[in-house]
């Protein structure tokens, strides 16, 4: 990485790339709208964020995000019933997600809840939160002691925590989340949805060695693609790579097995991984039939092999004995 910073051509072409990623943010949140607005499920916060589609999206695409946001939920509510809320989350690379306005509606807060991300799409977030009451209001609510801390690239208060950082390296992100108050003492989850894919295999090691070795009781989220070695994987690449957007960190999703391997490699005790069809059907089947009912699809062949090439992956360590490694669907 240093080697690229230093050669103009490489820095060029790492800004582009970087910034097909940030595309990503977008395009996830928009399709996370338009699902909401269909009746998928409720999220009354997304639309203060960003527009709603100008097209519809496909029957399949919506109840993806179904089963991801879904299944997201269930692990992390896991979770904090487990520690009885007495936590911190870290969400990495959390785009516009409003987990953190919902945790607090359900009264479901941990003690403190960190976002970190881009620091442009870090400024985009602060923007939307300083203009927009529904957004700003629960921060202030949560807030206690001394002022709130603001500035373009983070926002800081006593309960949420917004900040501008690099993923890929893990001494600025440890430097700056501690300025935060970050307590390496408190049990941590930590949650990443497509983020780890577009760093190389070794950056992301890093940063699952990192909280591995960082947390003494802590427990990792990962959402992301798998078993792309086939025919349908390399389409998913291809369609990828055509929006100039390169997946660095494909290597490692080849299969479940790879998931949980690296996993294990960088430091966490215990490792599961299984596909969002499997994540599907062990939704609260009563919902699954209404959100089925929402519209019609044609293509179930297409569904589930998109589903059979996402995963959702989950590690622990737990010198506490809470009980983490018990945590499943």
């Amino acid at each position: 990485m240093a080697a690229a910073a230093r050669d103009p051509l490489s820095a060029a072409g790492l800004d582009e790339a970087d910034e097909a990623v940030r595309g990503t943010c977008e395009d996830a949140s928009v399709c996370k709208r338009f699902a909401v607005s269909v009746g998928y499920w409720k999220d009354p916060y997304i639309q203060y964020f960003v527009r709603q589609a100008k097209e519809r999206k496909a029957p399949e695409i919506n109840r993806g995000y179904y089963a991801r946001v879904h299944g997201v939920s269930y692990l992390i509510q896991a979770f904090l019933k487990k520690t009885e809320c007495n936590c911190q989350i870290v969400n990495l690379g959390a785009g516009m997600d409003t987990l953190f306005w919902r945790l607090k509606d359900e009264n479901l807060l941990p003690r403190k809840y960190f976002e970190v991300d881009f620091p442009m799409i870090v400024a985009r977030k602060i923007h939307n939160i300083k203009s927009k009451p529904p957004l700003s209001k629960p921060i202030m609510e949560s807030h206690s002691g001394d002022s709130l801390l603001i500035d373009s690239h983070s926002l800081d208060s006593s309960r949420y925590s917004l900040v501008g950082a690099d993923l890929r390296f893990s001494s600025d992100l440890e430097e700056k989340l501690k300025k935060h108050n970050l307590d390496t003492h408190l049990p941590t989850l930590l949650v990443a949805e497509c983020v780890l894919v577009y760093m190389t295999p070794q950056q992301s090691a890093n940063l699952l060695k990192w909280a591995a070795s960082t947390f003494p009781v802590a427990m990792f989220i990962n959402y992301e693609q798998v078993n792309m070695t086939d025919r349908f994987g390399q389409i998913m690449i291809e369609n990828l790579q055509r929006r100039q957007c390169n997946l660095a960190g494909v290597e490692v999703c080849r299969s479940l097995d790879s998931q949980k391997e690296r996993l294990l490699l960088n430091g966490w005790e215990t490792a599961h991984a299984i596909d969002m069809m499997k994540v599907y059907s062990f939704l609260p089947q009563a919902d699954v039939k209404r959100i089925e009912g929402l519209e019609f699809l044609d293509e179930k062949e297409l569904f589930e092999q998109l589903m059979q090439h996402y995963c959702i992956c989950w590690a622990s360590k737990d010198s506490s004995n809470l009980g983490l490694a018990n945590i499943t669907f």
